[in-house]
Protein backbone atom coordinates (compact mmCIF):
# COMPACT_ATOMS: atom_id res chain seq x y z
CA UNK A 1 0.00 0.00 0.00
CA UNK A 2 1.01 3.55 -1.17
CA UNK A 3 1.50 6.25 1.54
CA UNK A 4 -0.04 8.49 -0.30
CA UNK A 5 -3.01 8.46 -2.34
CA UNK A 6 -3.64 8.08 -6.07
CA UNK A 7 -6.72 9.85 -7.34
CA UNK A 8 -8.61 8.25 -10.64
CA UNK A 9 -11.79 7.89 -12.51
CA UNK A 10 -12.79 6.01 -15.70
CA UNK A 11 -14.29 9.19 -16.95
CA UNK A 12 -10.54 10.81 -16.89
CA UNK A 13 -10.62 8.97 -20.71
CA UNK A 14 -12.28 12.01 -23.10
CA UNK A 15 -13.37 9.49 -25.62
CA UNK A 16 -11.38 11.55 -28.44
CA UNK A 17 -10.54 9.15 -30.67
CA UNK A 18 -8.05 8.93 -33.19
CA UNK A 19 -6.56 11.93 -31.66
CA UNK A 20 -3.13 13.01 -30.95
CA UNK A 21 -4.44 13.86 -27.09
CA UNK A 22 -4.15 9.70 -26.07
CA UNK A 23 -6.43 10.01 -23.28
CA UNK A 24 -6.72 6.58 -22.77
CA UNK A 25 -3.52 6.68 -21.26
CA UNK A 26 -5.40 7.80 -17.87
CA UNK A 27 -6.64 3.88 -17.62
CA UNK A 28 -3.52 2.10 -18.86
CA UNK A 29 -1.34 3.55 -16.17
CA UNK A 30 -3.66 2.91 -13.74
CA UNK A 31 -3.53 -0.57 -14.86
CA UNK A 32 0.53 -0.72 -15.14
CA UNK A 33 0.21 0.44 -11.38
CA UNK A 34 -1.28 -2.04 -10.06
CA UNK A 35 0.17 -5.26 -12.63
CA UNK A 36 3.38 -3.97 -11.41
CA UNK A 37 2.73 -4.16 -7.91
CA UNK A 38 3.71 -0.20 -7.32
CA UNK A 39 -0.44 0.32 -6.29
CA UNK A 40 -3.07 -1.60 -5.44
CA UNK A 41 -6.44 -1.41 -5.68
CA UNK A 42 -7.02 0.09 -2.43
CA UNK A 43 -4.80 2.83 -3.16
CA UNK A 44 -7.17 4.87 -6.00
CA UNK A 45 -9.91 7.10 -4.36
CA UNK A 46 -12.35 8.14 -6.73
CA UNK A 47 -13.49 11.45 -7.48
CA UNK A 48 -16.74 13.56 -8.23
CA UNK A 49 -17.11 16.07 -10.58
CA UNK A 50 -16.14 19.77 -9.61
CA UNK A 51 -19.67 21.81 -9.03
CA UNK A 52 -20.33 25.19 -10.78
CA UNK A 53 -20.01 26.80 -7.77
CA UNK A 54 -16.41 25.72 -7.47
CA UNK A 55 -15.56 25.89 -11.27
CA UNK A 56 -16.52 29.82 -11.01
CA UNK A 57 -14.31 30.32 -8.53
CA UNK A 58 -11.91 30.44 -11.49
CA UNK A 59 -14.01 30.33 -14.67
CA UNK A 60 -16.43 32.76 -16.14
CA UNK A 61 -19.95 31.79 -15.04
CA UNK A 62 -20.64 32.05 -19.56
CA UNK A 63 -17.98 29.85 -20.37
CA UNK A 64 -18.98 27.13 -17.80
CA UNK A 65 -22.57 27.32 -18.62
CA UNK A 66 -21.18 27.13 -22.56
CA UNK A 67 -19.57 23.90 -21.52
CA UNK A 68 -22.87 22.32 -19.77
CA UNK A 69 -25.08 23.48 -22.92
CA UNK A 70 -22.87 22.71 -25.90
CA UNK A 71 -23.36 26.27 -26.99
CA UNK A 72 -20.01 27.26 -28.16
CA UNK A 73 -18.79 28.78 -31.09
CA UNK A 74 -17.02 27.64 -33.58
CA UNK A 75 -14.11 29.72 -32.94
CA UNK A 76 -13.78 28.49 -29.38
CA UNK A 77 -14.03 24.88 -30.78
CA UNK A 78 -11.26 25.45 -32.71
CA UNK A 79 -9.52 27.15 -30.08
CA UNK A 80 -10.12 23.84 -27.67
CA UNK A 81 -8.83 21.92 -30.71
CA UNK A 82 -10.67 18.58 -29.31
CA UNK A 83 -14.15 17.66 -30.35
CA UNK A 84 -17.19 18.69 -28.06
CA UNK A 85 -19.57 16.04 -26.12
CA UNK A 86 -20.92 15.69 -22.88
CA UNK A 87 -18.64 13.09 -22.05
CA UNK A 88 -15.51 15.79 -22.85
CA UNK A 89 -17.00 18.09 -20.48
CA UNK A 90 -17.81 15.46 -17.70
CA UNK A 91 -13.86 14.49 -18.15
CA UNK A 92 -12.70 17.92 -17.41
CA UNK A 93 -15.27 18.23 -14.51
CA UNK A 94 -14.13 15.10 -13.24
CA UNK A 95 -10.48 16.23 -13.92
CA UNK A 96 -11.04 19.40 -11.72
CA UNK A 97 -12.80 17.39 -8.88
CA UNK A 98 -9.46 14.73 -9.39
CA UNK A 99 -7.23 17.76 -8.22
CA UNK A 100 -9.23 19.27 -5.89
CA UNK A 101 -9.52 15.81 -3.51
CA UNK A 102 -5.60 15.06 -4.79
CA UNK A 103 -4.62 18.71 -2.94
CA UNK A 104 -7.28 17.62 0.13
CA UNK A 105 -4.87 14.50 0.40
CA UNK A 106 -1.63 16.24 -0.09
CA UNK A 107 -2.81 18.71 3.02
CA UNK A 108 -2.70 14.94 4.86
CA UNK A 109 -0.33 12.79 3.37
CA UNK A 110 1.89 14.91 1.89
CA UNK A 111 1.61 14.40 -1.23
CA UNK A 112 -1.77 13.74 -3.13
CA UNK A 113 -1.56 12.20 -7.00
CA UNK A 114 -4.38 13.10 -9.51
CA UNK A 115 -3.86 10.34 -11.95
CA UNK A 116 -5.29 13.33 -15.20
CA UNK A 117 -5.26 16.85 -14.84
CA UNK A 118 -2.86 19.18 -15.63
CA UNK A 119 -5.34 21.22 -17.94
CA UNK A 120 -3.06 23.98 -17.84
CA UNK A 121 -4.38 26.21 -20.85
CA UNK A 122 -7.56 26.76 -20.12
CA UNK A 123 -8.67 30.47 -19.33
CA UNK A 124 -11.18 32.21 -17.17
CA UNK A 125 -13.58 32.60 -20.02
CA UNK A 126 -12.44 29.93 -22.61
CA UNK A 127 -10.03 26.89 -23.08
CA UNK A 128 -7.34 26.33 -25.70
CA UNK A 129 -5.14 23.23 -26.66
CA UNK A 130 -6.97 20.64 -24.98
CA UNK A 131 -8.00 22.05 -22.30
CA UNK A 132 -11.19 23.59 -21.23
CA UNK A 133 -11.49 23.69 -17.13
CA UNK A 134 -7.76 25.23 -15.28
CA UNK A 135 -8.53 21.54 -12.65
CA UNK A 136 -5.29 23.46 -10.92
CA UNK A 137 -6.71 26.98 -10.48
CA UNK A 138 -9.73 25.28 -8.88
CA UNK A 139 -8.18 23.48 -6.84
CA UNK A 140 -5.93 26.34 -5.32
CA UNK A 141 -9.16 28.26 -5.46
CA UNK A 142 -11.38 26.08 -3.18
CA UNK A 143 -8.82 25.14 -0.85
CA UNK A 144 -7.62 29.14 -0.40
CA UNK A 145 -11.69 29.76 -0.13
CA UNK A 146 -12.39 27.46 2.67
CA UNK A 147 -9.28 28.62 4.33
CA UNK A 148 -7.26 24.96 4.54
CA UNK A 149 -4.53 27.04 2.07
CA UNK A 150 -3.52 31.11 2.28
CA UNK A 151 -0.84 30.68 -0.96
CA UNK A 152 0.15 28.27 -3.07
CA UNK A 153 3.08 27.31 -5.66
CA UNK A 154 2.38 25.99 -8.98
CA UNK A 155 5.23 24.47 -10.77
CA UNK A 156 4.68 23.37 -14.71
CA UNK A 157 7.06 21.39 -16.06
CA UNK A 158 4.90 20.21 -19.27
CA UNK A 159 6.88 21.43 -22.34
CA UNK A 160 4.17 23.73 -23.17
CA UNK A 161 4.25 27.79 -21.18
CA UNK A 162 1.26 27.47 -18.91
CA UNK A 163 -0.32 30.20 -20.31
CA UNK A 164 -3.72 29.93 -19.13
CA UNK A 165 -2.90 29.27 -14.97
CA UNK A 166 -0.51 32.53 -15.65
CA UNK A 167 -3.45 34.23 -16.88
CA UNK A 168 -5.48 33.00 -14.03
CA UNK A 169 -2.87 34.01 -11.03
CA UNK A 170 -2.07 37.22 -12.63
CA UNK A 171 -1.12 40.13 -10.02
CA UNK A 172 -2.66 37.95 -7.60
CA UNK A 173 0.43 37.54 -4.62
CA UNK A 174 -0.91 34.43 -3.00
CA UNK A 175 -0.23 32.29 -6.15
CA UNK A 176 3.61 31.72 -7.39
CA UNK A 177 3.92 30.44 -10.62
CA UNK A 178 6.80 29.17 -12.57
CA UNK A 179 6.62 27.44 -15.89
CA UNK A 180 9.68 25.45 -17.29
CA UNK A 181 8.90 25.17 -21.20
CA UNK A 182 10.35 24.92 -24.72
CA UNK A 183 9.93 28.64 -25.52
CA UNK A 184 9.57 27.89 -29.77
CA UNK A 185 6.08 25.89 -29.08
CA UNK A 186 2.27 26.18 -28.52
CA UNK A 187 1.27 28.51 -27.35
CA UNK A 188 2.45 31.22 -29.55
CA UNK A 189 1.32 34.06 -26.73
CA UNK A 190 2.81 33.59 -23.58
CA UNK A 191 1.50 35.54 -20.18
CA UNK A 192 4.30 36.11 -17.66
CA UNK A 193 3.87 33.66 -14.86
CA UNK A 194 5.87 34.46 -11.58
CA UNK A 195 9.10 33.28 -13.39
CA UNK A 196 9.43 31.81 -16.82
CA UNK A 197 11.98 29.30 -17.52
CA UNK A 198 12.40 29.97 -21.52
CA UNK A 199 14.16 26.53 -23.02
CA UNK A 200 16.00 26.78 -26.27
CA UNK A 201 15.23 23.90 -28.89
CA UNK A 202 16.62 20.23 -27.77
CA UNK A 203 17.88 21.13 -24.11
CA UNK A 204 18.91 17.68 -22.37
CA UNK A 205 19.01 16.36 -18.56
CA UNK A 206 21.65 19.05 -17.32
CA UNK A 207 20.86 22.49 -18.63
CA UNK A 208 17.11 21.73 -17.80
CA UNK A 209 17.70 20.31 -14.13
CA UNK A 210 20.41 22.80 -13.70
CA UNK A 211 17.45 25.66 -14.80
CA UNK A 212 14.86 24.02 -13.04
CA UNK A 213 16.77 23.16 -9.50
CA UNK A 214 17.86 27.12 -9.39
CA UNK A 215 14.13 28.89 -9.70
CA UNK A 216 12.36 26.50 -8.01
CA UNK A 217 14.16 25.68 -5.32
CA UNK A 218 15.01 29.34 -4.27
CA UNK A 219 10.94 30.06 -4.77
CA UNK A 220 10.24 26.89 -2.42
CA UNK A 221 12.62 28.14 0.60
CA UNK A 222 11.38 31.99 -0.07
CA UNK A 223 7.97 31.99 -0.61
CA UNK A 224 7.13 28.66 1.64
CA UNK A 225 3.49 27.84 0.07
CA UNK A 226 1.04 26.15 1.73
CA UNK A 227 0.74 23.70 -0.95
CA UNK A 228 2.62 23.28 -4.07
CA UNK A 229 0.76 22.24 -6.88
CA UNK A 230 2.74 20.27 -9.71
CA UNK A 231 2.01 20.03 -13.47
CA UNK A 232 4.17 16.64 -14.28
CA UNK A 233 3.37 16.59 -18.15
CA UNK A 234 6.09 13.95 -19.90
CA UNK A 235 6.35 15.53 -22.42
CA UNK A 236 9.50 17.11 -22.57
CA UNK A 237 11.01 13.64 -23.60
CA UNK A 238 13.00 13.69 -26.54
CA UNK A 239 11.02 10.92 -28.71
CA UNK A 240 7.12 13.24 -27.83
CA UNK A 241 5.82 14.35 -30.80
CA UNK A 242 4.25 17.79 -29.47
CA UNK A 243 7.81 18.29 -27.50
CA UNK A 244 10.97 20.11 -28.57
CA UNK A 245 13.24 19.50 -25.73
CA UNK A 246 15.29 16.43 -25.05
CA UNK A 247 15.34 15.03 -21.92
CA UNK A 248 15.73 10.90 -21.01
CA UNK A 249 13.53 8.74 -19.12
CA UNK A 250 16.23 9.36 -16.82
CA UNK A 251 16.42 13.18 -16.94
CA UNK A 252 12.32 13.51 -16.16
CA UNK A 253 12.32 10.94 -13.07
CA UNK A 254 15.44 13.38 -11.48
CA UNK A 255 13.29 16.59 -12.50
CA UNK A 256 10.46 14.79 -10.72
CA UNK A 257 12.47 14.05 -7.98
CA UNK A 258 13.78 17.80 -7.58
CA UNK A 259 10.56 18.79 -7.26
CA UNK A 260 9.13 16.26 -4.41
CA UNK A 261 12.52 16.61 -2.90
CA UNK A 262 12.31 20.37 -2.33
CA UNK A 263 8.48 20.89 -1.13
CA UNK A 264 8.93 17.69 0.61
CA UNK A 265 12.27 18.85 3.03
CA UNK A 266 10.64 22.08 3.54
CA UNK A 267 7.57 20.50 4.85
CA UNK A 268 5.67 21.97 2.05
CA UNK A 269 2.45 19.12 0.54
CA UNK A 270 2.77 18.24 -2.98
CA UNK A 271 -0.74 17.63 -4.92
CA UNK A 272 0.51 15.94 -8.77
CA UNK A 273 -1.36 15.85 -11.92
CA UNK A 274 0.06 14.72 -15.35
CA UNK A 275 -0.81 16.91 -17.91
CA UNK A 276 0.21 16.15 -21.31
CA UNK A 277 2.29 13.69 -22.86
CA UNK A 278 2.38 13.07 -26.39
CA UNK A 279 5.56 10.08 -26.87
CA UNK A 280 5.45 8.48 -30.55
CA UNK A 281 5.44 5.16 -28.69
CA UNK A 282 2.07 5.56 -25.99
CA UNK A 283 3.54 3.06 -23.58
CA UNK A 284 6.72 5.26 -23.21
CA UNK A 285 4.18 7.94 -22.19
CA UNK A 286 2.58 5.57 -20.04
CA UNK A 287 5.96 4.01 -18.39
CA UNK A 288 7.38 8.13 -18.08
CA UNK A 289 4.14 8.99 -16.14
CA UNK A 290 4.15 5.60 -13.85
CA UNK A 291 7.77 7.01 -13.18
CA UNK A 292 6.41 9.87 -11.65
CA UNK A 293 4.39 7.83 -9.40
CA UNK A 294 7.53 6.12 -8.20
CA UNK A 295 9.81 9.66 -8.09
CA UNK A 296 7.11 10.53 -5.48
CA UNK A 297 7.36 7.57 -3.81
CA UNK A 298 10.91 7.61 -3.62
CA UNK A 299 10.97 10.79 -2.33
CA UNK A 300 8.26 10.30 0.63
CA UNK A 301 10.29 7.06 1.62
CA UNK A 302 13.69 9.82 1.74
CA UNK A 303 12.30 12.76 3.46
CA UNK A 304 8.70 11.18 5.13
CA UNK A 305 6.32 13.46 5.49
CA UNK A 306 5.98 15.93 9.11
CA UNK A 307 3.54 19.08 8.37
CA UNK A 308 4.65 22.14 10.08
CA UNK A 309 1.26 21.99 11.91
CA UNK A 310 2.20 18.82 13.70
Amino acid sequence: MLPFPLVYHDGYDLKFGAHVFPSQKYRLIRACLIDEYIAGPEDFLTPEQATVEQLQLVHTPDWVAKLQSGKLTYHEILKLEVPYSRKMVEAFFLAAGGTLLAARQALIHGIGFNIGGGFHHAFAGHGEGFCAINDMAVAVRVLQQEHLIKTALVIDCDVHHGNGTASVFAHDPSVFTISIHHFNNYPTEKPPSTVDIHLGDGVGDQEYLEKLRSAYDTAVCGFRPDLVVYVAGSDPYYDDKLGGLSLTREGLYLRDRVVFDAALRQHVPVAVTLAGGYARKLEDTVTLHMRTVKAALASYQEFGWKSDAD
